[in-house]
């Protein structure tokens, strides 16, 4: 609500429809307890769908391309529907997760180990926010909401490629 003065205030307009869209990542971000957790799994189960029908050789390039997306429509959407709720970080927007659930995943193979460990990595990465994540949440608006869980990703991207590379995950 903005304020009018004399202690009336107007409504906020509502976000657009694509902005609410997206920066919900179509609703999943409604689901309680732990929107941000339903983001991440319907991120995880949209990955492993489109992998299924994506030839393995190219499935790192087509995620590269899914996880770009979302940040660059997610960013705006993302302010947008913080605008409106007035809010800093909404619970509700989860297409931050689904960018760094996203990014936790490239170039691991697709299984359900690799689908399991990169959920759990991405979550507890978010979650814990280690440095510079926390601070990348200072960013503005959509910026800040998203570029932290993209930080998020990194460090699972990390992590997860350690585990594979080290063959600690039978496969």
């Amino acid at each position: 609500m903005s304020e009018l003065g004399a202690g009336k205030v107007a409504p906020v307009a509502a976000a657009p429809l694509w902005a609410t869209l997206v920066a919900t990542f179509f609703g999943a971000g409604r689901l309680r307890p732990g929107p941000g957790t339903w983001g991440s799994a319907a991120a995880v189960l949209i990955w492993a769908i489109v992998a299924r029908w994506t030839a393995p050789q190219a499935q790192w390039l087509v995620l590269a391309c899914m996880a770009l997306l979302v940040i660059v429509v997610g960013i705006p959407a993302a302010t947008r529907f913080a605008r409106a709720a007035q809010l800093k970080d909404p619970q509700s927007v989860v297409i931050d997760e689904v960018a760094g659930q996203w990014i936790t995943l490239l170039f691991a193979p697709v299984s359900w180990k690799t689908l399991l460990l990169g959920f759990i990595l991405f979550r507890a990465f978010d979650i814990l926010k280690p440095p510079p994540v926390r601070q990348l949440e200072r960013l503005p608006e959509g910026t800040g909401i998203v570029v932290d869980d993209v930080a998020a990703g990194l460090y699972a991207l990390l992590v997860m490629q350690l585990v594979l590379h080290f063959r600690l995950l039978s496969l």
